[in-house]
């Protein structure tokens, strides 16, 4: 480890920033000018990124004219607000920002935000004159709706036209809904001509552009436009190192402990209003009396503070203002009620559980064996509170309660877990185990370390099958990896897992001092999720980039879909290092021929092929444009329609099989409605799933296998 990286590794994971701008006193401050704060941020992530990341690209004029690139095509991805002179005379950039994140004048930023801003308002002027005069949907035209496959255009006629087009696109869904919709009516005195829909349908249309051009204006503040840009930036160096403001890493941190202080309702947005959807019995909200769903928010304000009207805010960015980071901090909403009056309603926000996000169990019984099912969102846990709810001690009682209802198989669902708690991984795999390593993890410059299951007790040794997908990633990917390589359970899933084998640790950027008598405040330069790690799996390979391989693949309607790792530029690449010491589990079945004859059954399987089939079909839909004919797009959207209804039917089950909550789960439910309600939901999505029903088939070759060889 060079000399250089060893002391700044070790200020970052102290969670300390080494830039500083001299000494301070008590009170002191510095400049509040926004360009100076940027260039200190800039400056800031610069170092942080050479300094600490895992495997830095060098930040020279190569890596500028990546960083340009990306900040082009966040700002515009659908290529209709830039013309092609705009990309052209910010090529003057290509050799700047890194100059700029080194130390030199911000210029790039301002310049390429300005012009960004110019175009926005031009476009911004064309809907409502094109949405004044009627489409004309016999004519034989197409959209080409995917950004990457059309160039900036040349001239303002090129850039109306597709800015015409994209309208027509959204009014031609419209209409063909409301013609859908007169349809079902079946009543003469009802049927409106098809120029009132039409008419009606641009009528929708623009309003929705007012919400939309309200959206961008309302994201469009300097700090926002500038967290884009340095992200532009992070996401340029890999995809995971990320640029927080103070606001979004608050809400980074909620998702990961599925807990939050906030007021305990749910937002919806209806017709470009933020309305209140529900509310959380027992919560704040629902306490205060004065709240109930359907009621509008206008503003918000925090205390006594001077309110934000959230008129045309998109539902998470008003969520952002509600949610605070303290117990009893106060809330003030302005509510306009049904009746249209308007109210002022001070609340005091309070911890609410996320409990989707928790881990739940059920019970599969065939008649023959009792399977259990273990449902698992995401590897979740709060580091701030020792006593909140973590995801592996939750499991582990899962466990324990399918193990008293003496079920003779587990199946653990991760499909859609995007990760989490590492430390909860490492206890979760040693439920399964009876010890020794779980996953590799190595730093840069650093010899890998292994983190180890100590515990030598295994709470379930019976037959386990782990379910993944396309979007079960990292910490997900760890606990597969770990189940695959002991041969203690098998995989199923799709061709591979996300691939997402790096680690992230949040560092501020805002200097601190350890000297109380010099203590600097706070300056609000946001957070640098930093990609410092990478892990391995005990078998010496990444999870990085390939993710992991079922034992048992079995085909989806997202295999097509370019979302993973792999599909990302920027993704660092896999390696393997030496593997780790490790006994292989000993079951009493042959994993071998399980996992050969579930593959050639699947194979054989008409429905799944069907699957493959369909997936296929409709991915190269996707990679056509778009008719703007209504006959043409008519015949498309109904080719769609079929494949996709086909595509349901063969992913559920003609008939639910057999699925009950743990004896001890039906009693806490008592009398509450809404956890009946979704409980309900939850066993009806278990029993007509096609995937799990695969795998419980799979799961009970295992325990047929283990019995008969206790039997000889």
């Amino acid at each position: 480890m060079s000399k250089k990286f060893l002391p700044v590794l070790l200020v970052l994971i102290c969670g300390g920033l080494f830039v500083t701008y001299g000494v301070m006193g008590r009170g002191d401050r510095l400049s509040d000018n926004p360009k100076t704060k940027y260039e200190k941020i800039l400056k800031n992530v610069g170092i942080v990124l050479e300094e600490g990341h895992y495997s830095p690209k060098t930040i020279d004029d190569a890596f500028s004219k990546e960083v340009l690139n990306k900040y082009e095509d966040g700002l515009d991805p659908d290529k209709f607000i830039f013309y092609q002179k705009d990309i052209d005379d910010f090529k003057k950039y290509e050799n700047k920002i890194d100059d700029e994140i080194h130390g030199a004048p911000l210029e790039s930023f301002y310049a390429i935000s300005k012009t960004y801003l110019a175009r926005l308002n031009e476009v911004s002027k064309n809907y409502k004159e094109i949405l004044s005069k009627p489409f004309d949907f016999s004519k034989d035209e197409s959209l080409q709706l995917d950004g990457e496959k059309r160039t900036f255009p040349k001239t303002e006629a090129e850039r109306y036209d597709y800015s015409r087009k994209r309208l027509k696109y959204l009014v031609l869904g419209r209409f063909v809904d409301l013609q859908d919709e007169r349809a079902k009516l079946n009543k003469d005195s009802l049927h409106k001509a098809d120029s009132t829909l039409e008419r009606e349908a641009r009528e929708i249309v623009s309003r929705q552009m007012d919400r939309y051009f309200l959206t961008l204006k309302n994201h469009n503040t300097p700090d926002d436009m500038f967290s884009d840009f340095v992200n532009a930036i992070t996401g340029s160096m890999d995809p995971h190192t990320t640029y927080f403001e103070p606001v979004d890493k608050r809400s980074f941190d909620e998702l990961l402990s599925g807990t939050f202080f906030g007021i305990g309702a749910q937002l919806k947005e209806d017709d470009g209003k933020i309305k209140i959807g529900s509310l959380i019995t027992g919560g704040p909200a629902w306490k205060s009396g004065d709240i109930q769903p359907e009621d509008e928010i206008i503003k918000v304000a925090q205390g006594n503070a001077t309110p934000v009207d959230v008129t045309g805010y998109a539902v998470t960015d008003a969520v952002k203002l509600i949610r605070g980071e303290q117990k009893g901090s106060e809330v003030r909403l302005t509510l306009k009620k049904a009746d249209g009056s308007i109210k002022v309603v001070p609340i005091l926000r309070d911890k609410i559980s996320l409990d989707d996000t928790f881990a739940k169990s059920a019970i599969v019984n065939d008649g023959t064996n009792k399977i259990g099912y273990i449902y698992l969102p995401e590897f979740y846990a709060d580091f701030d509170d020792p006593s909140a709810r973590r995801s592996a001690t939750d499991v582990a009682k899962e466990v324990q309660k399918l193990k008293d209802a003496k079920v003779d198989g587990i199946v653990i669902d991760l499909r859609g877990n995007g990760g989490g708690s590492l430390n909860d991984v490492v206890d979760m795999v040693g439920l399964f185990i009876k010890d020794g390593p779980v996953v590799q993890v190595k730093g840069r410059d650093e010899k890998a370390s292994v983190l180890n299951d100590r515990d030598k007790d295994v709470l379930y040794s019976g037959p386990l099958a782990v379910m993944v997908d396309e979007m079960s990633a990292s910490a997900s990917e760890i606990f597969a990896a770990a189940i695959q390589d002991y041969h203690r359970g098998v995989i199923i899933g799709s061709t591979s897992t996300y691939g997402k084998g790096t680690v992230q640790r949040s560092i501020s950027l805002d200097p601190q001092s350890e000297n109380p008598l010099f203590s600097k405040p706070s300056e609000g330069l946001g957070d640098l999720k930093l990609t410092f790690r990478k892990f391995y799996r005990i078998n010496g390979g990444a999870t990085q980039l390939r993710g992991v391989v079922p034992d048992i693949i079995i085909p989806d309607r997202l295999e097509n879909v370019k979302f993973r790792e792999k599909d990302n530029p920027d993704a660092l690449s896999w390696d393997e290092i030496p593997k780790a010491t490790y006994t292989t589990w000993n079951p009493g079945y042959s994993y071998n021929s399980i996992v050969s004859e579930a593959n050639t059954d699947l194979q054989k399987s008409p429905v799944f092929k069907g699957i493959r089939e369909d997936v296929d079909q409709l991915d190269k839909y996707n990679d056509a444009e778009t008719p703007l004919n209504i006959q043409k797009y008519r015949a498309q959207i109904e080719q769609i329609k079929t494949l996709s209804k086909k595509l349901d039917s063969l992913t559920k089950l003609s008939s639910e099989f057999p699925v009950h909550n743990i004896a001890s789960d039906s009693l806490t439910l008592g009398n509450d409605s809404d956890k009946i309600a979704k409980n309900k939901q939850f066993l009806k999505h278990i029993g007509d799933d096609i995937y799990i029903n695969q795998t419980v088939k799979v799961v009970e070759k295992m325990i047929g296998e283990e019995q008969l060889a206790q039997t000889k």
